[in-house]
């Protein structure tokens, strides 16, 4: 049976990462996974920053409307 235990460590120098729990008998054998939290880069725009600034393609309101109107025009039978 799997138990599992998650920590948040800081490395410290030389990249030692250091887990410290009283669930975690001496001599037990464990499997130790790290996942590094790498700072989000400044230079990076989340895609939702992107919603709503772009130019459209009508310049008006009233060219959407003819342009639907003429669309559904063109689907009648």
């Amino acid at each position: 049976m799997l138990n599992g235990l998650r920590q948040q460590a800081i490395v410290k120098s030389g990249g030692v990462v250091e887990i410290c729990s009283p669930e975690l008998p001496a001599g037990a054998t464990v499997e130790v996974i790290v996942l590094l939290e790498l700072p989000p880069k400044h230079s990076e725009k989340p895609l939702t920053s992107f919603i709503g600034s772009a130019r459209g393609s009508f310049a008006t309101p009233e060219e959407v409307d003819k342009f639907i109107r003429q669309e559904r025009d063109a689907w009648e039978f």
